[in-house]
């Protein structure tokens, strides 16, 4: 495919959906893709991108700021708490709110900063025990107490079960965000975007499909 596919695949299924127009963020997700194909993409005009570890990021993104500007930085992958300082320095985004700790972690650092990236919950919809997020049964009372501590949550992500039915995954996530009063939904992938967009996804995270297979090693 390519970046060009994406955006007209997502155009296409915004207007399906009866959606404004660029209602939906692509995120480029850039995790382990070499840098020619990063900059390929970033010299199509393209600027927000998804990184799954802090300490990648920080090796690969301070150059590409130095040639781009307005250059929009996700952390779509888990959080260590002692990486959170960093974080707060490196992405505008961080999609992997997922525990009471990182939330009070984060407070501290926006006292501490005086600012903090846009936040997203990540909830484990498929009450999966070896993935990260908060529980749906538990979500509610987590907003509450993010939201009461000032943090700028903006939305919830998921991570479907990659054995189910997606789109339920992505019901649930609309239903949880839609009674607390949050905006965004930060779901769907390569393989179910248009379902996720069709659901109500405000950020769509592409990687393969825009990069092509990642390369590993």
């Amino acid at each position: 495919m390519g970046l060009q596919d994406i955006k007209d695949k997502t155009a296409a299924a915004e207007a399906a959906a009866g959606r404004a127009p660029g209602s939906v963020t692509v995120i480029a997700v850039s995790k382990v893709q070499p840098d020619a194909r990063v900059h390929a993409v970033l010299s199509e005009g393209h600027r927000t991108f998804g990184e799954n570890r802090v300490q990648e990021a920080a090796g690969k993104w301070p150059g590409f700021r130095e040639e781009f500007d307005g250059i929009d930085l996700h952390l779509i992958g888990p959080l260590q708490s002692n990486k959170a300082r960093q974080s707060f320095e490196l992405f505008q985004c961080i999609h992997s709110l997922d525990r009471p700790k990182l939330a009070k972690t984060f407070a501290r650092l926006a006292q501490e900063t005086g600012g903090c990236p846009d936040l997203f919950v990540q909830v484990n919809t498929g009450e999966e025990p070896q993935k990260a997020g908060i529980l749906p049964a538990d979500a509610d009372a987590f907003i509450k107490d993010c939201l009461g501590m000032d943090l700028p949550v903006r939305g919830l992500m998921c991570i479907p079960p990659a054995d189910e039915e997606a789109s339920l995954h992505f019901a649930l996530l609309a239903k949880i965000a839609e009674r607390n009063g949050l905006k965004g939904l930060s779901m769907g992938m390569s393989g179910d975007f248009e379902a996720a967009i069709a659901l109500g996804a405000t950020h769509i995270r592409v990687g393969s499909a825009i990069f092509g297979a990642r390369e590993t090693g």
